[in-house]
């Protein structure tokens, strides 16, 4: 199916289902491998849409010439190496819609970086440099970090994966080499299980087909990239499953305070579910019960708060609760808090995960001892085989046996991005070690 067909397809779908989300801000990364002009696209995006200042646009001129990348690239390191290393985030708009971007770093050192702007994204724009690869023949193999990128966007369930050809006006046959490509992406992409939304030929130097589309080049004839990202849905709430809502801040009032009753107030982002006044709720790790006497929205308004939205709780009696307690639904068989776990991990760390080793992880808001029970096998992102393995090297990805402290509410990833997923931190550097998907 051609990109335009499965987008009309996808609005088709929203709509009819009463869900139309394209008009909400869309938060989207641009990843794959070193130098495949990410930031360069960004740039183009921003000074064609017209949403970057004269004096900004003026400080980014190098030899008479408009360097675009140097619109996100702002550490000094960036600008003196000419490569991405932190996450940047810009923000613009057109009449059909808003954004806010994220240039996730290529270069493998800074994979952690990326995993981290694509845990929150709802779509990825993966960039493939046409002049890397051997583009007369279409059984090619793609670079190993527009594979691994790919294959991450996919494990952190990134709703939409946009793979957009660059620098194909560096070629000597711009449409053969966009042809073999597209068949090169495509085999890859059936064999590790992603589904590609779109696929579409680029310039981010000279701006073909990136704010506007031109027709028949490439012998392409679909829409340009930014009307593809215009088209995109947002990520929707987990309103699907039981509520659970992880305690970020405990509010006291006075007992004259005519807000709680003089009650605490328990405020947090609803994780999944909706929460009213009147559900019986669980709390987590102490097992106590309570019934929801009220709930405030983000600007203390009362009424009934969904999932990804902000909401103050008050129960109808006090309860030992603290940062990082999650209330959960008390409905039968809403959840079954475990501390065995299994789980994809995309290991960060410059030292190796080792079974045995006890990490920190964290889950919502909570701190939990964590042990690596076993490693169950690596994902070898060539063959996309699963290997036998004994550890798991920096930027490798695997399945892991974990064994917790105590016991957590969970739901597989694919189900629930916030319910989950953890991080796992290393107790004596601090430094955060792996991105968590529990299966």
């Amino acid at each position: 199916m051609i990109a335009t067909d499965l987008i009309a397809e996808r609005a088709n779908l929203e709509r009819a289902e009463g869900k139309n989300n394209t008009q909400s801000a869309l938060k989207f990364i641009t990843c794959g491998s070193v130098d495949d002009g990410k930031s360069t696209l960004i740039g183009r995006l921003l000074v064609d849409s017209k949403t970057v200042l004269q004096d900004h646009l003026a400080g980014v001129q190098r030899g008479g010439e408009t360097d675009l990348a140097l619109l996100t690239d702002g550490l000094s390191a960036e600008r003196e190496q000419g490569i991405t290393i932190d996450v940047a985030y810009r923000y613009f708009s057109t009449e059909d819609r808003k954004f806010i971007i994220g240039d996730a770093p290529g270069h493998e050192q800074y994979t952690r970086n990326m995993v981290t702007a694509a845990s929150s994204a709802d779509a990825a724009v993966v960039l493939v440099d046409a002049t890397k690869l051997p583009w007369q023949n279409p059984a090619m193999e793609l670079l190993p970090q527009t594979r691994r990128h790919a294959l991450l966007v996919n494990l952190l369930r990134v709703p939409s994966t946009v793979f957009a050809v660059n620098k194909l006006d560096a070629v000597d046959d711009p449409a053969l080499a966009f042809a073999n490509i597209s068949t090169a992406l495509q085999a890859f992409a059936k064999a590790a299980g992603i589904t590609i939304t779109a696929t579409v030929p680029v310039s981010a130097l000279k701006g073909h087909n990136v704010v506007t589309a031109q027709p028949g080049w490439c012998d392409y004839n679909g829409p340009g990239l930014l009307q593809i990202l215009e088209q995109l849905p947002v990520t929707p709430a987990d309103t699907g499953v039981a509520l659970a809502f992880p305690v970020q801040w405990v509010e006291k009032f006075s007992s004259s305070s005519d807000t709680s009753q003089g009650r605490r107030v328990f405020w947090g982002r609803v994780a999944t579910g909706a929460v009213q006044p009147g559900d019986q709720i669980t709390v987590l790790p102490s097992g106590q019960t309570a019934t929801v006497v009220q709930v405030q929205n983000h600007v203390r308004q009362p009424g009934a708060v969904s999932a990804g939205h902000d909401a103050g709780i008050v129960l109808d009696r006090e309860v030992d609760i603290s940062r990082g307690d999650w209330l959960l639904s008390s409905a039968p068989q809403a959840f079954s808090p475990s501390r065995e776990l299994q789980a994809t991990v995309a290991w960060l760390d410059d030292e190796p995960l080792v079974a045995g080793r006890v990490y920190l992880a964290l889950h919502g808001h909570r701190w939990i001892k964590a042990r690596v029970k076993r490693i169950v096998h690596r994902l070898n992102i060539d063959t996309l085989a699963e290997e036998e393995a004994s550890t798991l090297e920096a930027n490798a990805i695997g399945h892991v046996e974990l064994s917790l402290q105590e016991a957590v509410a969970t739901q597989p990833y694919v189900r629930s991005r916030v319910l989950g997923s953890m991080v796992l931190v290393d107790t004596a550097t601090h430094k955060t070690a792996g991105a968590v998907m529990l299966n």
